[in-house]
């Protein structure tokens, strides 16, 4: 069977940054959708598993969905909510991951750290992803390389002249700023801060964590409570894009595609620099 994907890419010249870019628009229009819910008494409900779904998620799922088949038509998309409908199309060797609204908890508790998140991934990797900030402005997006720009919710994608290309720090021998979750803060990653060289830690909800670390403003994002794979990619791209890693609990690079398991990840570490991360490895300190 061809992959569609790959078919597409060839076309384009494998031009991971073209899809970045067209994430990155997606993500826009997806962004005002859920702006517009936040401004109306929308709709709330307890999924399976407890976690709370909101009006917002769906419209933008929709939207989301309706311009990726436009955009790469017959490729597979795992988005969140679908899936949590029963809805889950086969892995090939190139997909598409959405979470059209992550940060569920922080946009009912009126924060504004909450994404929409959209990544390709090929051969378990992810290749190219958008994050967008809605209620922040801010938008990332990656390819081969990855970039911040400002940007309102449903605007065009921003102009060259607009974008930063962003790019991990080098961390420090010691004082590491540590980005953890504000909303699902776990003892495994309680203790794993406690033995790592942090001198701060800043919560935040979403996948700005790993968006922030591929600007430099962190060096690190531990996490071993449970997450889904379309919580984590659409960053872990742009991480990767920045020069930064994510690492799983077997100390290799964070997987994607694991229809066996539905979708749910290892614990991991995100670094931003990834000698930082063979030091630690190599300290034999445990986790």
């Amino acid at each position: 069977m061809v992959d569609p994907v790959m078919n597409v890419l060839q076309h384009r010249g494998d031009d991971r940054d073209e899809i970045g870019e067209a994430f990155g628009a997606i993500a826009l229009t997806a962004g005002l959708a859920i702006m517009e819910t936040r401004q109306s008494s929308f709709r709330t409900r307890r999924k399976s598993d407890e976690s709370p779904v909101t009006e917002a998620d769906e419209r933008a799922e929709e939207i989301i969905l309706e311009r990726l088949a436009s955009l790469l038509p017959g490729v597979p998309v795992i988005a969140e909510e679908s899936v949590s409908r029963g809805s889950i199309p086969a892995t090939p060797a190139a997909f598409i991951l959405v979470d059209p609204l992550d940060g569920t908890r922080e946009f009912l508790a009126g924060h504004n750290d909450f994404t929409v998140n959209i990544a390709l991934v090929r051969d378990g990797a992810p290749v190219a992803g958008a994050v967008f900030a809605p209620a922040m402005d801010r938008l990332w997006f990656s390819g081969r390389e990855a970039f911040c720009a400002p940007a309102h919710p449903g605007d065009a994608l921003p102009p060259g002249e607009d974008r930063r290309l962003i790019r991990a720090r080098r961390a420090p021998s010691r004082d590491l700023v540590a980005l953890i979750s504000r909303s699902h803060l776990d003892d495994r990653s309680l203790d794993a801060l406690a033995r790592l060289p942090v001198a701060e830690r800043r919560p935040m909800g979403s996948s700005i964590k790993f968006c922030l670390i591929a600007e430099g403003e962190a060096d690190i994002y531990p996490r071993f409570g449970p997450t889904m794979e379309w919580d984590t990619a659409a960053g872990d791209a742009i991480l990767r894009a920045a020069g930064g890693m994510v690492l799983g609990e077997d100390g290799a690079p964070l997987r994607y595609g694991r229809a066996t398991r539905r979708f749910y990840n290892d614990g991991f570490i995100a670094w931003g620099d990834p000698a930082a991360a063979a030091a630690f490895e190599a300290s034999g300190v445990k986790l």
